[in-house]
């Protein structure tokens, strides 16, 4: 039985009230900005109600067309890098770390054991540890500044090999038995029945892959040196490269606008999915 207490749940509310407002007033002041001219935001105290140059900020801040000491490439060519690249990111993990459960779960080989290890010992050596050989290799093979450059160091995950493969534990052994008196062979078995049972898991796990990717810094970083290949994140970097007297401040605050819609797309799409997928993962 829940106890009901008004005074508890007001504070409640107070609490969730304040904070949202410390979450959302910097996202507001973005916006502000991006509405002004340079001239306006760089104003003391800056207002903090809407402009009148919505239009050409963005305008200017997707083509291009900004005069800021830093970076002034294309928002549009980035916003295109990013998306390529945490996709690939997101539909590279799922699909390898798939295939590596099933075959952990489902097959019997030598060494079986020690090779579910050793993919969940990399667990223990995130980029920021391996990142001066990675970039060595993937300089050697001509990658830097390209997608394949940008993905494939990424493009593995032990965390959702391990997730999926405790997944495939909980599917009953009978369906297992009735697929092969079926005639099922293995990837009819994984295509039509693993599959679909782990659709939730795959929507979950889609959800924190793309934001994942989307947001990487530090490889992109290493890896691209061509403003063609800047992601977003790279190249709100670049552009504030000026100084603090040198930037555009409405287009970089238009750039950042621009930049966090895709992934706020993708989780309010997906919310039911992912925390459904949640919720399945953790029974």
């Amino acid at each position: 039985m829940v106890e009901r207490r008004p005074l508890l749940g007001l504070l409640v509310h107070l609490l969730l009230i304040l904070g949202i407002v410390v979450v959302a007033f910097p996202v507001y002041l973005a916006f502000i900005a991006s509405t002004h001219t340079a001239q306006e935001v760089a104003q003391t105290p800056m207002t903090l109600l809407p402009g009148s140059h919505f239009w050409e900020t963005y305008k200017a801040a997707l083509l291009g067309n900004g005069g800021g000491a830093g970076s002034n490439a294309p928002v549009g060519r980035m916003l295109w890098v990013s998306l390529v690249t945490a996709l690939i990111i997101a539909f590279g993990k799922i699909s390898i770390s798939l295939l590596s459960a099933f075959a952990i779960v489902y097959f019997r080989f030598p060494f079986k054991g020690f090779f579910f290890w050793s993919i969940f010992i990399t667990l223990m050596l995130p980029v920021e540890v391996r990142i001066g050989p990675t970039y060595q290799v993937v300089a050697d093979l001509g990658m830097l500044n390209s997608f394949s450059g940008l993905t494939i160091p990424l493009i593995a995950s032990a965390t959702a090999t391990f997730l999926f493969r405790q997944f495939f534990l909980t599917v009953p052994e009978e369906m297992l038995e009735a697929a092969r008196m079926d005639g099922a062979g293995p990837m009819r078995f994984f295509w039509d029945i693993l599959l679909p049972l782990s659709k939730t898991t795959i929507a979950a796990l889609f959800v924190i892959q793309f934001i994942y990717g989307w947001n990487q810094y530090l490889w992109p970083l290493l890896a691209t040196t061509s403003e063609d290949m800047y992601p977003v994140v790279i190249g709100i970097k670049r552009m504030i490269a000026g100084g603090e007297g040198g930037n555009e401040w409405n287009i970089v605050m238009a750039t950042v606008i621009l930049a966090m819609l895709p992934p706020t797309l993708v989780v309010v799409l997906m919310q039911r999915w992912f925390v459904k997928g949640l919720v399945d993962t953790e029974k």
